[in-house]
């Protein structure tokens, strides 16, 4: 079952903004030229695959899912040693 927040981010009508960032013309380069091995129209779409990479990995490593979440608080609320739970929530997340 998809959580919530996957199903945003599928949506096609997600709301969009835009941002300007200073980058490097040699990383621009680089990027040009690896857009296309990769199968994409032009480094943008490169740029935005990269940030989406690293964020669900970061989300995955930093962020409970809701499971995971409600079960620390249920541990915590049963008097487990907060310092317990969120290290068993990194040992879970890493593994």
């Amino acid at each position: 079952m998809l959580n919530d927040t996957l199903k945003r981010r599928l949506s096609k009508a997600r709301p969009m903004t835009s941002i300007t960032l200073r980058i490097p013309q040699d990383v621009v380069d680089s990027m040009k030229a690896i857009a296309p091995i990769r199968g994409m129209s032009g480094y943008q779409t490169l740029l935005k695959s990269y940030i989406s990479e690293c964020l669900r990995r970061d989300e995955a490593e930093y962020l409970p899912t809701d499971a995971t979440a409600r079960l620390a608080e249920a541990l915590k609320a049963r008097g487990v040693d907060p310092k317990v739970v969120e290290q068993a929530v990194r040992d879970v997340r890493a593994a």
